[in-house]
């Protein structure tokens, strides 16, 4: 039986006791329905193999090996992790194209006697509704960005308006990258497209009676872009700006980036990245306060020298034609609660939507 994808709605809403892609590991690395799990008929060095004898010798050479890879994977997989599966489970299976490869598979657990069902044209059915919602689709709710300068807490106050029940769209948790220099985090970023369906289901699952507040980024969130339509409509939306001190923006990211302050040869390393755009002195004295444990003056340096001056001239070339600017007098850990509440209210308002 196959199952053809509609609406991001749908795939959100899958019952099934698991989403398997049956693609080669490279494959799935790049970017699988949400929720799925690996189980490869072939791996990356099979199906190059396979492929290679279908271009060079014959297809139906190909299809023999392929059916004999197949079934020695199949057979691995039902030893292995679906072993103490029910007779009742039932799995949803795809693969590239929803062809040979899910096909296959899904015949020998059909023939077990799980109620398999298979993805009506496989990933790239999938794909192509993340693409239609993140390069075809307007953004299904108003657009409300949180700016301010490097410092200013944005990231924190943008988990806290959600924890406030206002619609968020966290950009840099999708990207797994804090949007700067300093920005790497473990585990390192999604591929493009992986960040394209992530972003595209939180789209998918916007209420579009209610404003989404959105962190103000570049067009690039680290190596990967924001798509063009959640990229226009940042650009042309109402923004609520935090104003905070020079000197509470610092002592903010001095204990926001401790996981990188933790390891000064990492610090050095980065600050050395700005080697160029800086004078020589300027990167001495940078690296100086990072081995020496001078993080609040670090801080302050870069956004005085580096950060402030090229955020004004980004910021003079996207100049919002709404804005509600919200001053703060420190970013203390008791002062963003209540800051998160005015960032809240102003959003309402810019949106018109009041306190509904």
């Amino acid at each position: 039986m196959a199952l053809k994808l509609t609406s991001l709605e749908q795939v959100a809403a899958f019952d099934f006791d698991a989403v398997i892609d049956v693609r080669s590991p490279s494959e799935f690395a790049e970017d699988h329905l949400p929720g799925a799990i690996n189980l490869p008929v072939l791996d990356d060095e099979e199906r190059a193999r396979v492929g290679t004898i279908y271009k060079q010798q014959s297809p139906f050479l190909a299809r023999k090996l392929g059916a004999a890879l197949v079934a020695k994977n199949a057979a691995r997989h039902l030893e292995g992790p679906l072993a103490d599966h029910p007779g009742g489970w039932r799995p949803l299976v795809y693969c590239w194209r929803g062809g040979q490869r899910s096909g296959s598979f899904a015949t020998i657990l059909a023939q077990v006697g799980w109620r398999v069902e298979l993805v009506e044209g496989g990933y790239k059915a999938w794909r192509r509704l993340v693409v239609d919602e993140v390069q075809d689709r307007p953004v299904r709710a108003p657009v409300v960005v949180l700016d301010g300068n490097t410092g200013s807490a944005k990231t924190e106050i943008l988990a806290l308006l959600q924890a406030r029940g206002v619609q968020t769209i966290d950009l840099e948790g999708l990207a797994n990258h804090r949007g700067s220099l300093f920005g790497d985090r473990p585990g390192g970023q999604p591929a493009q497209k992986a960040f394209e369906g992530r972003l595209a289901t939180a789209l998918a699952a916007l209420d579009p009676g209610r404003p989404v507040v959105v962190e103000a980024e570049s067009s690039r969130v680290g190596d990967l872009g924001v798509p063009k339509q959640l990229w226009a409509a940042m650009c042309a939306a109402p923004r609520v700006s935090i104003a905070a001190p020079l000197g509470a923006r610092a002592d903010y990211l001095a204990r926001a980036y401790a996981d990188v302050t933790a390891d000064p040869a990492r610090l050095v390393a980065i600050v050395e990245k700005l080697k160029g755009l800086h004078p020589v002195d300027t990167i001495a004295e940078w690296t100086g306060w990072a081995e020496t444990g001078r993080f609040t003056e670090l801080a302050r340096g870069l956004m005085e020298a580096h950060y402030d001056p090229r955020y004004a001239k980004h910021r003079a070339r996207f100049a919002p034609e709404r804005e509600t600017v919200v001053e703060v007098d420190n970013l203390s850990e008791d002062a963003l609660a209540p800051l998160a509440d005015r960032v809240a209210e102003a959003a309402r308002n810019l949106a018109g939507t009041g306190r509904g």
